[in-house]
């Protein structure tokens, strides 16, 4: 019989991601893939999966599921509250569901997104070697819906993990950029930067982490299209950056002050609107 997990409710939003699709940009395709990706790949280790299988990132929590076999489940990121038929279970930790069992995750009290794994993993359609959902091509799976059916594949054996805390967003983040390549449309870019002080914007999605606040001081006018990578602080006319993130567009014409380290890209993914965000150039 083919394992399965039925999505009771969504929440907020619920995607099928894995590590992504990255080599494509010159097919226009973003590398989409999980914007917390530690927390992905813990979740599957705490399964039993390769650490690259496709489960759930979901925005907000707020997803409910019904095991249609035996399964094990972990819920990884920040901290929330984990339900097996009403029951408190932890989070950050494998996680036993019977057929017919409920899961429920609440609201996370810090951060964005949670990521949830499944023994086995997701299985949709691979599109260019991934299985993750991209909102800005519409490339992989649709965003779940209330009463989607979800294949899984075959089970690993899961290896559990004595004390594994859970990720707490903080409320101001110290992000390093190295300047380039279009830092010469400022005056002292690097100045700037440093001293301007943002919060994450509202209209902030997976495409990327909007920042309100100092005005960046550039040049008028737009440059011819050129490639875009992500981690890449764009600048439009009204000086306020945008940092692309997983579903960036892969061009873009507005001038690119810098570029944010890969390795803090995943503490944007988990900012809420209002966290507070300054740069630090690096050399």
């Amino acid at each position: 019989m083919k394992r399965t997990v039925t999505i009771i409710r969504t929440g907020p939003q619920a995607l099928v991601q894995d590590l992504g699709r990255p080599g494509h940009a010159h097919l226009g395709v973003p590398p989409s893939g999980a914007l917390d990706p530690r927390s992905l790949t813990l979740a599957n280790r705490l399964v039993g999966n390769a650490e690259g299988a496709a489960g759930l990132e979901l925005l907000l929590g707020g997803l409910v599921l019904r095991a249609g076999a035996g399964c094990t489940v972990a819920v990884t990121g920040p901290a929330v509250e984990v339900r097996r038929n009403g029951k408190l279970v932890d989070s950050h930790q494998p996680v036993h569901l019977g057929e017919n069992d409920v899961l429920e995750i609440g609201t996370p009290r810090t951060g964005l997104r949670n990521y949830l794994a499944v023994s086995g993993g997701i299985e949709v359609d691979v599109e260019l070697g991934s299985r993750s959902t991209d909102l800005l091509s519409g490339i992989g799976p649709e965003p779940l819906r209330d009463n989607d059916v979800l294949h899984l594949g075959t089970p690993g054996v899961p290896c559990g993990a004595d004390v594994v805390p859970p990720h707490e967003a903080v409320q101001t983040l110290v992000i390093p950029i190295l300047l380039g390549p279009r830092d010469d449309w400022f005056e002292d870019a690097e100045s700037q930067l440093r001293q301007g002080e943002w919060v994450v914007s509202d209209r902030s999605n997976r495409v990327g982490a909007r920042l309100s606040g100092t005005k960046l001081n550039r040049r008028d006018g737009e440059i011819p299209s050129e490639g875009m990578i992500t981690g890449s602080v764009q600048v439009p006319p009204d000086g306020q950056p945008v940092v692309f993130l997983n579903d960036h567009p892969t061009t873009g014409g507005y001038p690119v002050i810098g570029v944010v380290d890969n390795d803090f890209l995943h503490l944007l993914g988990q900012a809420r609107p209002g966290a507070e965000v300054r740069f630090r150039p690096v050399g």
